[in-house]
């Protein structure tokens, strides 16, 4: 335990996730540190140091002292992970599960090994190769480059070999070798998520599954819970999220980013292992928001209630912010005109496309809350 009695958790990354864990460790009288990238970050307010993520001895350093070290994203190279764990310090969560989300191939195999329903795939060496996968295919598919890819990068919808060919050239050049994964193109209804929580003692929690509305690539909307789901669709997600936390050891909040298929199946699409943008409605939407929970999880504290407190809540992601001032410039008419919608502002500098805050709004009618998340978002934009 940290000097005081204080309960030290150090966070490597200082992205808008770190930021929105330090209310809930204030409110837990967790000590939190957090490794920054660069100045200037999201989680700045917390962040008590700055530095590379890939630099082991750097890494050693800043989480020496920690009782447990977790992450704003999955990037952390593994040798750097490995050096953390033969170091004698508490990774959640640990290397081995945190390969299946940093390695598209890998999280495939180890989740068709499992028996859980995943997108026919392959792995792809060559046009040749995923000539071959398209004609199996129905002459279309999705491709993914196996590691770096988020919010819509590194991924492609084709229909012709040739149209991955500067990926695998990319490949060679890197003189390692590798594949890029290819995927069935799934006729799906709408995208949803499970996200759940586990402790290293084993305890699970689930949250509602949500509907996830993507635009460009890029999650636009997060229902809780996902309108009109089947009961027994319901249990399904449930299920496969704490199947997959539970085989690949996973510790912390596990976001699985799920198809609802037109024919009624559910199929796993990606993994995150940590809180993650579906689950930010449960901040202000669930008895225990997926931030306050991911600390309890990797500290082995018992986990939170996760009933939702209202009927409905959706969450807007505010994309690319004003082009003009700040975000707090819009604060005087959009705190007059939805007085029970909440904001969180990620102290990000407005970009085309950024993720630079999200609303959100409650209620028992899903029409207005919708309406209202809606609109107080794009009052923030121009």
């Amino acid at each position: 335990m940290a000097e005081g009695d204080s309960m030290r958790v150090a966070v490597i990354g200082g992205g808008q996730l770190a930021r929105m864990m330090v209310p809930a460790a204030i409110n837990l009288g967790i000590d939190l540190r957090v490794l920054a990238e660069s100045e200037g970050m999201s989680a700045d307010l917390a962040a008590t140091d700055v530095g590379d993520y890939r630099n082991v001895d750097k890494v050693l350093q800043f989480c020496s002292t920690a009782d447990v070290v977790t992450f704003d994203h999955e990037h952390v190279p593994q040798a750097v992970l490995h050096a953390l764990v033969d170091a004698g310090l508490a990774v959640h969560p640990g290397p081995d599960a945190l390969l299946a989300a940093q390695d598209k191939l890998h999280m495939r195999a180890a989740l068709t090994g499992l028996g859980i329903p995943v997108p026919r795939w392959a792995a792809v060496a060559d046009s040749a190769e995923l000539a071959t996968f398209l004609e199996q295919n129905n002459g279309a598919a999705v491709v993914k480059t196996a590691r770096g890819g988020y919010d819509g990068k590194g991924v492609r919808i084709v229909r012709a070999a040739t149209e991955a060919d500067d990926w695998f050239a990319a490949l060679a050049e890197d003189g390692n070798g590798g594949s890029l994964l290819a995927e069935e193109l799934v006729d799906f209804r709408r995208e949803l998520a499970q996200s759940v929580a586990r402790r290293p003692s084993g305890q699970v929690a689930a949250w509602s599954a949500v509907e996830s509305i993507q635009r460009d690539g890029v999650c636009a909307e997060v229902i809780a819970p996902a309108p009109g789901l089947d009961p027994e669709l319901a249990r399904v997600a449930a299920d496969i999220a704490t199947a997959i936390a539970e085989a690949l050891n996973v510790t912390g909040v596990l976001a699985v980013e799920l198809f609802e298929t037109a024919d009624g199946r559910i199929l796993v699409n990606e993994l995150a292992m940590r809180p993650h943008n579906s689950g930010h409605w449960s901040i202000e939407g669930s008895v225990t928001s997926q931030f306050e929970q991911h600390l309890r999880a990797v500290l082995d504290l018992p986990l939170g209630d996760t009933a939702p407190v209202a009927g409905w809540t959706v969450m807007v992601n505010i994309l690319g912010g004003p082009t003009t001032g700040t975000m707090a410039d819009r604060y005087q008419n959009a705190f007059a005109a939805f007085p029970g919608v909440k904001i969180h502002n990620y102290g990000k500098d407005p970009r085309p496309g950024r993720k630079v805050g999200h609303v959100t709004a409650m209620g028992d009618d899903l029409d207005t809350v919708l309406h209202e998340a809606r609109a107080m978002a794009a009052l923030f934009g121009d």
